[in-house]
């Protein structure tokens, strides 16, 4: 629901549960047959002909992809004739197959993990955390594990009986900033209104190339581009949703070599993927090392200079409205720094 990022956090609600090309182990060791269970013992019919081991595999085993079935070979999970197996090593009738069953990626999507992320303040109600940048919120297709989603599980388990671990909005990647989770489903609900009333308020700071005169507002539909699937656009859009944003310039500055660059406050009043960031770009404005969108990679920024620095709502228990902040993390508060402010 929030700005959210590009590659793996372009994913919307709705395709989070695809699953990644990704299947290895990235915690097998060297003998990954060792405690993992009695595999399953396979033997190749005469009737089949002799082919790639996972292609045969595939055949005997329908109810799996033929890709997921390599990332167990290339993980060490399958076993041929007593040893580790080849994706394209040949075999025919007669050879024993052992395979150990992983399960596909997205079952380790609601996992608690130890995952580092502040605690901002909290209620029996709510929680409100400052994500760090590089931090995925919610699991999708290469990013089973390691989420925002899977700390707020670990950190807090009864947030499990909770749909999407209490996440009512998200952040990009890439993005850092102030989000809020809701403890119990009443909660959720009642936060989920209020970003659909546009009552809930997200500020954000952002760093954009150019010089921005004047602030205003940006009303334009938001869909996928045609052309690069991972990008977002305002221009012929694929299924479009209704996109508002709000910005104004705080300071103009300069960096060399870079050229002008200003400090912009967006305040959303909706939340689709990539809507600061698209429509900043779309007014000439791309922001700082956001390349997807034509960013470029000025003053030391790696990557785009993008924060959620405050936010409001109505307490679902009865408190009134409460308002948070977050300073700009340290990585763009040095950006920052290195840009020659004007008076």
């Amino acid at each position: 629901m929030s700005d959210t990022a590009a590659g793996t956090d372009l994913v919307s609600d709705d395709e989070l549960l695809g699953l990644s090309d990704e299947t290895g182990d990235e915690n097998a060791d060297e003998n990954p047959s060792e405690n993992r269970g009695e595999p399953q013992l396979v033997t190749v019919p005469s009737s089949t002909k002799a082919d790639r081991l996972d292609k045969v595999l595939a055949g005997l085993l329908p109810d799996h992809s033929r890709s997921r079935l390599q990332g167990w070979i290339e993980a060490g999970n399958v076993h041929v004739n007593g040893a580790p197996g080849k994706v394209r090593q040949t075999v025919g009738p007669g050879d024993e197959l052992q395979v150990w069953a992983q399960p596909a990626p997205d079952a380790r999507a609601f996992t608690p993990e130890p995952v580092e992320f502040l605690v901002v303040d909290e209620s029996p109600e709510w929680i409100v955390v400052n994500k760090p940048a590089g931090l995925v919120t919610h699991p999708g297709a290469g990013n089973w594990s390691g989420t925002l989603l899977n700390g707020l599980l670990y950190r807090y388990p009864e947030l499990a009986s909770v749909a999407r671990a209490g996440i009512v909005h998200r952040l990009d990647k890439d993005t850092s900033g102030l989000m809020v989770v809701a403890r119990n489903e009443r909660a959720q609900t009642h936060l989920v209104r209020q970003l659909q009333a546009r009552s809930m308020g997200r500020e954000y700071v952002a760093l954009a190339h150019g010089w921005i005169a004047n602030g205003g507002r940006v009303e334009r539909a938001i869909g996928r581009d045609s052309r690069v699937p991972i990008r977002m656009s305002v221009e012929r859009p694929v299924a479009p949703k209704p996109a508002i944003t709000n910005y104004a310039p705080a300071r103009r500055g300069q960096v060399d070599p870079g050229g002008r660059v200003t400090e912009v406050v967006c305040r959303l009043e909706t939340g689709r993927t990539h809507q600061i960031r698209v429509h900043m770009a779309s007014l000439g404005h791309p922001l700082l090392a956001d390349t997807i969108y034509g960013g470029k990679n000025i003053a030391g920024a790696q990557r785009q200079m993008l924060h959620a620095r405050a936010l409001h709502f109505d307490d679902p228990g009865g408190r009134g409205e409460v308002q948070f902040a977050a300073a700009v993390p340290e990585d763009m508060t040095l950006v920052q720094e290195s840009i020659a402010w004007n008076a």
